[in-house]
């Protein structure tokens, strides 16, 4: 079998500290806006918390070890800013950094390449309660944070991921007010917010560049929103491009205020002129933090929208047919978003492509022969797996891809309802249970990506439950 997969390329799984860790309050960990919004009445489905989530801080070994029997070269982790400074600022928590320690050294025992992402939205509530990322200090105290763990683990640790998703916890936690930390703000202020995250993104990766002990390799995680041709005519693609660069007046989900920031240096001219009134105050020198040499781009890419040339020439969105398949999210089925988006991004910021998520969630159960016969995950993830090869053999320099996520977990204001893993979860009784789709990507990894072009047979072995 052939494949289009350099042999370098990185094959690895994520998850996030406040969906698995649980342990929302031991050994000295300080509250975060999770755990602040998730107390709140009605803010989560069903009333679900993180405070016990797949208790992955007291069973990491455990997870370590199914990471093992997937076969996983890197796993991309996050680190709980309030577990390891419970204030955001001041003392450290021995206990909480000493958890990323040990999990650290559990990874690296077992051959797998530990990957940090330094926020992925826990924030912690007492800097919150001074005015969060609305504060201008609040740069600062990431790049605080951010030395207390480059400190600590960059003998070991080589890639390093600054945010995950702004279009998400800017705004869906500032201005729309579905996750945390709960707001409904202005337009004006929840920019101003962004502005400042993407400050503590430059000063992260200062940080991280003059205080690393390994030579790093950094990126970041944004949301890639995807558009894709609805034929290979020049104007539907045209129209795609046009898509994925636009910038809209009443919300935060595009890719170019969030990306030319970091990479180019300013924001674009379509973002200054859609958000007109609302534009925060911010200096020019600015940008001389935001911008900073990056390794590699991230993306999260989970579904496109079909797009055509209207008569006029301006772009079309296709409306979905009756019946067209989608995942339990209700995200349609996106078998070329991978391709375009990744062409995209590389087109746009000339930088190396890591998918740093990508999956899907399905009402998963474990069956009366005691696995878990995930069909569906498995044919989304060869199709969407097919298109980035497709990119590959086109020239997009993609470094790495890692599906989300590594197991079932707390799917934010969904609750428990969703499962995105490979690894099914019991909640009640914590057991771990491979799924069917685990064995295959254990092959696709194996073969380095030659599998995806036989039929997806799932191992024999028995089902894998701790």
């Amino acid at each position: 079998m052939s494949t289009s997969f350099p042999s370098n390329f990185t094959w690895g799984a994520a998850a996030a500290s406040y969906q698995i860790e649980g342990a929302w309050q031991a050994d000295g960990k300080g509250e975060s806006v999770w755990d602040m919004l998730s107390h709140q009445k009605g803010k989560v489905w069903e009333g679900h918390t993180g405070n016990v989530a797949c208790d992955h801080y007291n069973r990491y070994k455990e997870d370590v070890e199914l990471m093992t029997q997937v076969g996983l070269q890197a796993y991309r982790l996050s680190i709980s800013w309030p577990r390891v400074i419970p204030n955001g600022t001041g003392k450290i928590n021995e206990a909480g950094l000493g958890f990323y320690d040990r999990l650290i050294d559990e990874l690296l025992a077992a051959g797998i390449d530990p990957w940090v992402t330094l926020f992925h939205w826990d924030y912690p509530t007492e800097l919150f309660n001074r005015g969060g990322w609305l504060n201008p200090e609040s740069p600062q105290w990431f790049a605080e944070y951010t030395a207390v763990i480059v400190d600590r683990l960059s003998d070991r640790v080589s890639h390093w991921i600054t945010l995950n998703e702004p279009q998400c916890f800017i705004g869906l936690g500032h201005l729309h007010g579905t996750h945390a930390p709960g707001l409904k703000l202005g337009l004006r202020e929840v920019l101003k917010a962004g502005h400042n995250s993407l400050i503590a993104h430059g000063l992260a990766v200062q940080t991280i560049r003059a205080r690393a002990k390994k030579e790093p390799l950094i990126g970041w995680a944004p949301v890639g929103c995807v558009n894709y041709p609805a034929s290979d005519k020049p104007e539907d693609i045209e129209a795609a491009y046009a898509v994925m660069d636009g910038v809209w007046a009443d919300n935060c989900w595009n890719n170019r205020w969030w990306g030319d920031a970091p990479v180019l240096g300013h924001y674009p001219e379509q973002g200054l002129q859609a958000y007109g009134k609302n534009l925060p105050k911010f200096n020019d020198s600015d940008f001389d933090i935001i911008k900073q040499p990056l390794d590699f781009y991230g993306c999260n890419i989970y579904h496109g929208k079909a797009t055509q040339a209207g008569p006029d020439g301006k772009p079309e969105l296709i409306q979905n047919k009756v019946g067209s398949p989608h995942t339990h999210f209700l995200w349609e089925r996106s078998d070329e978003a991978l391709y375009w988006g990744t062409k995209y991004l590389s087109d746009r910021y000339n930088l190396p492509v890591v998918i740093t998520e990508n999956g899907l969630t399905m009402p998963d159960w474990v069956s009366l022969d005691g696995r878990v016969h995930d069909t569906h995950r498995i044919d989304f993830l060869q199709r969407y797996l097919l298109g980035l090869e497709r990119a590959i053999k086109d020239g997009v320099d993609v470094r790495g891809y890692f599906q989300w996520s590594i197991m079932d977990n707390f799917e934010w204001a969904e609750g428990y309802k969703h499962r995105f893993g490979l690894t099914h979860v019991d909640y009640e009784t914590q057991v771990r249970t491979l799924k069917d789709s685990a064995y295959w990507y254990r092959d696709v990894i194996q073969s380095n990506g030659a599998s995806l072009h036989e039929t997806p047979v799932v191992s024999t072995s028995p089902a894998l439950a701790l």
